[in-house]
């Protein structure tokens, strides 16, 4: 049985035709994909984060100081109406979290190289930061690595632990919560040493959550991690690369994602212009290549897959559009739809399960 789902799309606007955060609908028995209309104008929404209770949206402005804003989903139009606004508590935010309990936003500052929590009052309006742990450090890769520069934060599927991957040290930083509160403990914190020079952008926790996947946006990789639920610790397992054999172009990695069944998991390289996917195996976590994407792909910046497991949607950053992908169940290749739709320089694909 397919359904409906809202798709917010977080975009650049300069230098773009873009004007803010755009709203599509996939329904996922038809496979048909609206023409995603303006949601809400705003500068620079590159990034979006729900609310648990699907009444509220949260996005990203970049710039310095890096802003978060809190915005009210209409129930019955999907457009969006500003409720307030506050300080990212760093510099060029690009990456945001929001608690399972709906209570606490987490956001990553990349310019700053800064880890952030804000908390959420109970009508969805935002507080302002309450805390903003500064990380510190540099890579072997001087150009991107001079700093700390953090790229996204994740929470353990039992919201015990907050995951923190910084592009900048080669680390992800691993902050226990606190039960009460539900702050960071800095003092506790622990850390996963990634690669030099691999530069830790985003991770997925798997379905089991035995493994996590993390995308290495420098060097072109995907790890994989055991998960230890009762330390938060990671150990590597694994790391494969991203590309095709032969590749000699300049190329990043950008999004990762598993598939709902736990089965498939799925990357983005920019510069080669496709989504890689793999096979997962259940015991081990091991990955094993299964193919490429690269039909109807051009700056893969992010991409989602819905529930169901049946639809894959990529944000085609250079080429100001959207595209619809069919997921085999069997294999997890995907195969073009045909569909696709124009938006300024799509950087995020937020869907909303009604």
């Amino acid at each position: 049985m397919g359904g409906c789902l809202d798709i917010f799309i977080g975009t650049y606007t300069t230098d773009s035709p873009s004007k803010g955060i755009y709203h599509t609908v996939l329904d996922t028995a038809s496979g048909n994909l609206t023409k995603p209309e303006l949601a809400f104008e705003i500068c620079k929404p590159s990034f979006l984060a729900i609310h648990p209770t699907k009444k509220y949206l949260y996005s990203i402005t970049e710039g310095d100081p890096g802003i978060i804003t809190a915005l009210r989903i209409d129930d019955v139009t999907k457009k969006l109406s500003f409720m307030n606004r506050v300080s990212s508590g760093g510099r060029g935010p690009c990456h945001l979290t929001v608690s399972a309990d709906g209570n606490r936003l987490f956001v990553a500052n990349y310019v700053s190289g800064s880890a952030a929590s804000i908390p959420i009052n109970s009508d969805g309006t935002l507080g302002e930061p309450v805390q903003s742990i500064q990380h510190s450090g540099c890579g072997p890769n001087m150009e991107r690595q001079e700093g700390s520069h953090v790229h996204s934060m994740n929470l353990s599927p039992d919201q015990r632990f907050a995951y923190v991957a910084d592009l900048g040290i080669d680390k992800v930083v691993i902050y226990p919560l606190d039960p009460e509160t539900g702050a960071m403990i800095e003092d506790k914190s622990f850390c996963f040493d990634g690669r030099p020079g691999s530069g830790p952008r985003h991770l997925a926790f798997h379905t089991s959550g035995r493994f996590v996947y993390l995308i290495n946006e420098l060097d072109n990789t995907v790890t994989t991690l055991q998960y230890e639920e009762k330390s938060g610790k990671l150990s590597e397992i694994q790391t494969i690369s991203t590309l095709p054999d032969g590749i000699f172009c300049k190329t990043k990695t950008a999004e990762v994602k598993v598939h709902p069944s736990g089965r498939f998991l799925y990357g983005s390289n920019r510069g080669d212009d496709s989504i890689v996917i793999y096979k997962i195996d259940q015991d081990s976590g091991v990955l094993t290549l299964a193919g490429f994407m690269h039909a109807g792909i051009d700056e893969p910046r992010h991409f989602n897959i819905d529930p169901s497991g049946d639809f894959c949607i990529v944000g085609n950053q250079d080429t100001n559009t959207i595209a619809l992908f069919k997921v085999s169940q069997d294999s997890g290749l995907l195969s073009p739809t045909g569909i696709t739709h124009s938006v300024g320089q799509p950087i995020c694909i937020l869907m909303v399960d009604n």
